[in-house]
């Protein structure tokens, strides 16, 4: 049986505690409107792996809001790490069946195609993971689709419209902890998990109002704060925090926009200068490969999650600065094409 951290929801013996793996006060039962044999299903079949009642308890609250059957479990509860509390926290994320049902409901979903999948890549992974409460050496080898697309439809003014967003698969898995390593369903399920990535990433291209969360399996394995993940292979420098930023470039019905709150770049210094000279070739070369991408799908927030995610220091703030510049000459490019059309 699984064990619980004591929290505000979680009772001793003898306050009218509800047994069952994660104790639960019956006032708080009542508040939420759930009986006893509901609660032991919530927390032995719907959310397994959740650790404390609040997590539950959030959920529920979640689906009350909107009208959601949790008992087909829509949403999860996702631990990801905070590195303003540094530890584990219990949050809250939809599942890609709340987003197709979000999508339905506006009555203007039209339907997918079937998706489309890159070539196979196979890659072996290594870092240090916990294991029976130990840090221990360890790889995985994973084979998986370089990316995948699903194509969604919406209803824009009467007429059909297609919307895709290309995901790839390094940049979307989950990670066990902070190492580089697959987690075990991602290992399992390469191409289930980034079909359901592609999915949701789809939705939220057709549906930005109404979709715009991301979803549980794009959050699991990531930190809150965006906080950044070292790699061995191409971190050597303690992470400090970078200020550079990237414009949101979003598609919306067949065009592009920008909405930039600050410059796209910085002015780089002649200290900073030196600093990116001094960068090796092989995280250039990572950068570079992650603008290409960013430029050829117009993916830039998930381009700039991945950068968030696996660089810190002058990395991260180059790679941001290289995806600000990319972005802006996006934009820049298709205002002059629209200029030229009209």
């Amino acid at each position: 049986m699984a064990t619980t951290k004591k929290s505000p929801l979680a009772v001793v013996p003898g306050t009218g505690a509800i047994p069952c793996r994660i104790p639960v006060a019956t006032a708080v039962l009542a508040e939420i409107g759930l009986d006893p044999s509901t609660w032991a299903v919530l927390t032995d079949s719907i959310f397994p792996s959740a650790n404390t009642a609040e997590g539950i308890v959030l959920a529920v609250r979640y689906c009350q809001a909107r009208g959601l059957d949790i008992m087909k479990r829509p949403v999860h509860v996702v631990p990801m790490w905070s590195s303003a509390k540094r530890k584990y926290v219990e949050t809250i994320w939809p599942g890609i069946a709340e987003v197709q049902i979000t999508a339905a409901r506006t009555g203007l979903w039209a339907g997918l195609d079937s998706p489309k999948f890159g070539p196979d890549q196979t890659k072996t992974f290594a870092g240090t993971v916990m294991r029976d409460e130990q840090w221990v050496e360890a790889q995985a080898t994973v084979t998986f689709p370089e990316w995948a697309e699903v194509r969604v439809y919406r209803l824009v003014n009467g007429v059909r419209c297609p919307f895709s967003e290309m995901v790839f698969w390094e940049e979307a898995y989950a990670r066990q902890g902070k190492s580089p390593i697959p987690n075990e369903m991602w290992q399992k399920r390469p191409r289930g998990q980034l079909l359901k990535c592609a999915k949701a990433a789809s939705l939220r291209a057709a549906f930005p109002e109404e979709a715009g969360e991301y979803t549980a399996e794009e959050m699991a394995g990531k930190v809150i704060e965006a906080d950044s993940v070292p790699m061995a292979s191409v971190i050597d420098t303690p992470p400090v925090a970078a200020q550079a930023t990237v414009p949101t470039v979003r598609k919306a019905a067949g065009t592009v926009s920008a909405s930039v709150d600050q410059p796209a770049t910085e002015t780089i210094s002649p200290t900073d200068q030196a600093k990116t000279t001094a960068i090796d070739e092989a995280v250039q070369a990572q950068i570079k490969k992650l603008v290409g991408r960013a430029t050829a799908t117009k993916a830039w927030g998930q381009a700039e999650d991945y950068a968030r995610s696996h660089f810190t220091g002058e990395h991260l703030t180059l790679a941001l600065n290289e995806l600000g510049k990319a972005a802006a000459a996006a934009v820049a490019a298709t205002q002059a094409e629209e200029a030229q059309a009209a």
